[in-house]
């Protein structure tokens, strides 16, 4: 009963709340909707981190997005088959969660190290981090045993993980797929679920104030002040 709350209800329930909540903490508290940089009070490795933790992170999203949501017949239709495939999210998700894990945990010394930074935080900062580069640590703790999977030709693990996440965004959960999959995906998916529970309480509203229109901007016309002759 237990995973069937976990995985056929908790993701409507997180989903939910991701959506509304956004929705209200924009309408309400527009104020609150930034990211709250603190690189003005500490710029030491801040650009290393942070664009490490985002590009991983970013990639590691879109990698689960095509990977997960894609029918499967489209895969097959353009001939990569299932281990093909697998060895695909191994390999992207090892190179882009290991970029998002090195960055992530970058920033969290940073932000429990330095004074300035902490004392500038909200309360919600340091939990949500710290939640974040765990659920990277489960993700990339996924991969051996990925791997090992696919070593054996067994892309079952994957399939079921796929057609699992596609029930939940088509409306037709099927939590019992998973009774079979490793308890280490078990725990990643929970935990990524919770991100999104959460997520309109945090900073982390700022992902939805992405300026895509800054690339087709025009450009600024800047002039050189001149001396008096």
């Amino acid at each position: 009963m237990l995973e069937n709350f976990l995985f056929g209800a908790y993701p409507y329930i997180a989903l939910t709340v991701f959506a509304v909540g956004s929705w209200v903490r924009f309408d309400s508290e527009q104020y609150t909707w930034k990211a709250d940089s603190s690189q003005l009070l500490s710029n030491a490795g801040m650009r290393v981190a942070s664009n490490l933790f985002h590009v991983g992170v970013l990639a590691v999203l879109g990698g689960h997005a095509v990977g997960l949501l894609t029918p499967h017949s489209v895969f097959q239709g353009l001939g990569i088959s299932d281990i093909a495939h697998q060895w695909a999210a191994i390999i992207a998700g090892s190179v882009f969660g290991g970029m998002a894990l090195l960055g992530g945990v970058m920033l969290w010394l940073r932000r429990t190290g330095n004074r300035r930074v902490r004392a500038a935080s909200r309360r919600s900062d340091l939990p949500i981090l710290t939640w974040l580069v765990a659920t990277l640590v489960l993700g990339l703790s996924t991969v051996p045993v990925s791997a090992g999977h696919a070593g054996h030709g067994d892309a079952s693990v994957m399939v079921a993980l796929a057609e699992w996440a596609l029930g939940i965004v088509t409306l037709r959960p099927q939590p019992g797929l998973l009774a079979a999959v490793d308890a280490v995906f078990k725990v990643h998916i929970f935990f990524g679920l919770t991100v999104l529970l959460v997520f309109p309480f945090t900073r982390l509203v700022h992902i939805w104030s992405v300026p895509v229109a800054y690339l087709g901007r025009a450009y600024q016309v800047v002039r050189a002040k001149r001396k008096a002759a």
